[in-house]
């Protein structure tokens, strides 16, 4: 029997990164670029540069660091002569912080990776507040940020971040196969849980 519905995607392609790539991962540029290339797509050092306001050769070196631990790779069907295409090895990268408490470099690495991750957000949310005015009230309705306070143990606080990020995937594919909405526009959701620690909140 003739399927006609959309063809299943394959899987988010996912990487446990290990220490090497860790302490590769861990710049700003190369942060950016590994970013970009899994939101925009493959590209040249060229438009990076453009794209992130550096320069290509700075973004052509640390295109080729991230390389060499497998996080980014050549595009073989778009390069042509001197003109290198680079794509995202992965679209999702995994990480335990215990995977590097044997490694004082890694382990700092990590430390600065989740840093970035606080400062992106911090970012991003400066930016939506900025320029909110101009979005239709739809968007301003639906967009935000909201918080609850549980008192959970570890193992059921994984549970719960395993199970909203199912939810986060399932949506994710419905949107990769149905036809576009023309309301659709691209959205980041961070997803986060931190103890409540003493001292002044």
């Amino acid at each position: 029997m003739a399927n006609d519905g959309p063809t299943p995607r394959p899987a988010p392609r996912e990487v446990r990164i290990d220490k090497r790539q860790v302490r590769v991962l861990a710049h700003p540029l190369r942060m950016r670029l590994l970013g970009a290339l899994r939101v925009q797509g493959p590209a040249t050092a060229t438009t990076l540069a453009e794209l992130l306001g550096t320069n290509t050769g700075a973004t052509s070196y640390h295109l080729r660091q991230l390389a060499e631990v497998g996080l980014v790779t050549e595009d073989p069907d778009r390069g042509t002569g001197r003109q290198r295409w680079w794509q995202a090895a992965h679209e999702i990268t995994n990480w335990e912080p215990t995977d590097f408490d044997d490694d004082p470099d890694a382990r700092a690495a990590i430390e600065w990776i989740q840093g970035d991750q606080v400062r992106l957000l911090v970012e991003h949310a400066e930016r939506w507040f900025a320029t909110q005015h101009q979005a239709t009230p739809a968007w301003r309705d639906a967009i935000g940020m909201s918080d609850i306070f549980l008192t959970v143990a570890p193992d059921r606080l994984e549970a719960l971040t395993a199970e909203v990020w199912q939810v986060l995937e399932r949506y994710r594919r419905e949107a990769e196969q149905t036809p576009a909405d023309p309301q659709a526009r691209p959205v980041q959701v961070f997803l986060a849980a931190y103890p409540l620690l003493e001292g002044p909140r």
